[in-house]
């Protein structure tokens, strides 16, 4: 066995990071010698995913904290079987961070996001751990050029040290359109805009609200947590405007009806490692407007209509009547699959070298 992957992800809510650990995992699992990789799952994962190929190996120990169970429960038993710890997720142990997927530096480029005394908290442990990898990892791996280039000025890293392999979008393929979401809000039956709320402030639905009320005729739907009782002070007005339709929580079938019949999917994210629910709406055709910032253009391209994420002085349906380039071009090229291989690779290479010293 070479490597002790870190399943805290299986005890969180399926996001665009937790998604990428398991859909890689499933795809590793199908690569791999079985002596080749093993994986840690707390005792409150809420579920154990079944591996042919990956051992498995269960503690006793939940993960309710995660920097306490990575330095923790985790690196005592990457010491204990002796194996080189492989983190998914942006965390790593700070002291031996072995290989490290870093998603994003978002704790240290937009550190005024985080107010409360947890999200702070929070904060600081994301930095300390982004520094350590940085500094000390065997090898980091990136989902973008941009995220690659923030970690080398920020932390000045040899390029060398820096991987870059793709997201994916594949998940959806098996997800099946519900389209009851569209009965129950009738005023979704003509032109829609959709966006997915979030409670992060980088996902930016301020720029919705502020746009909402300059074009009174254009309707929006909003879906997501941020819409179920626990929207910030800022997006407070979102609940009192007219042609903005808030639908609550929604499963992954609901949103993918949401994006076959939408005028256009918007994401007007300021800070993205990444940004997989574009890729989810090309890969059903819808037209997607997303904002000009960070990772978005370089993975997306000519494939969609851009945005200023900081001025709604815009016509949405006018940008739509921008040209746009075939989608299948992005979508072949970042998929779990591509990530799963590039990820080999490196874990390949560096049990290599570290068995030769």
């Amino acid at each position: 066995m070479k490597y002790l992957i870190n399943g805290d992800f299986l005890c969180r809510s399926i996001t665009g990071i937790e998604r990428f650990a398991l859909e890689v995992c499933t795809r590793l699992d199908k690569m791999v010698q079985k002596d080749f990789l093993a994986i840690l799952t707390p005792l409150n994962a809420k579920f154990v995913p079944e591996f042919n190929n990956i051992k498995v190996i269960k503690s006793s120990v939940e993960c309710n904290f995660f920097p306490k169970w990575v330095q923790g429960e985790f690196i005592r038993q990457s010491r204990k079987f002796k194996l080189i710890p492989l983190c998914l997720g942006n965390t790593c142990p700070i002291f031996n961070p072995g290989i490290v997927v870093v998603h994003d530096i978002y704790a240290k480029d937009f550190s005024k996001d985080f107010v409360s005394f947890r999200d702070k908290l929070v904060c600081f442990l994301d930095k300390l751990m982004y520094k350590r990898a940085a500094k000390k990892a065997i090898q980091i791996v990136t989902v973008s050029e941009f995220t690659k280039d923030r970690i080398i000025s920020v932390y000045k890293t040899p390029p060398e040290k820096i991987k870059v392999i793709p997201n994916g979008w594949e998940h959806f393929k098996t997800v099946e359109a519900d389209t009851s979401i569209l009965k129950n809000f009738p005023e979704l039956n003509g032109e829609f805009y959709f966006t997915l709320g979030s409670l992060s402030k980088r996902k930016n639905l301020k720029w919705i609200a502020e746009y909402a009320k300059k074009h009174p005729k254009d309707i929006f739907a909003i879906s997501g947590k941020a819409i179920s009782g626990l929207v910030p002070p800022e997006l407070k007005e979102l609940q009192t405007l007219k042609n903005i339709v808030l639908l609550g929580y929604v499963s992954d079938g609901q949103v993918k009806a949401l994006m076959e019949h939408c005028k256009a999917f918007v994401f007007p994210s300021y800070y993205e490692g990444f940004g997989i629910p574009p890729l989810e709406a090309l890969s059903v055709g819808a037209r997607i407007i997303v904002a000009k910032a960070a990772s978005l253009p370089e993975i997306y391209g000519n494939s969609a209509v851009y945005i200023d994420a900081e001025n709604t002085d815009v016509n949405l349906s006018i940008l739509l009547e921008q040209p746009v380039e075939e989608a299948e071009p992005v979508l072949k090229k970042y998929t779990y699959e591509n990530a799963a291989k590039d990820l080999y690779k490196v874990l390949e290479e560096v049990a290599q070298i570290q068995g030769n010293n």
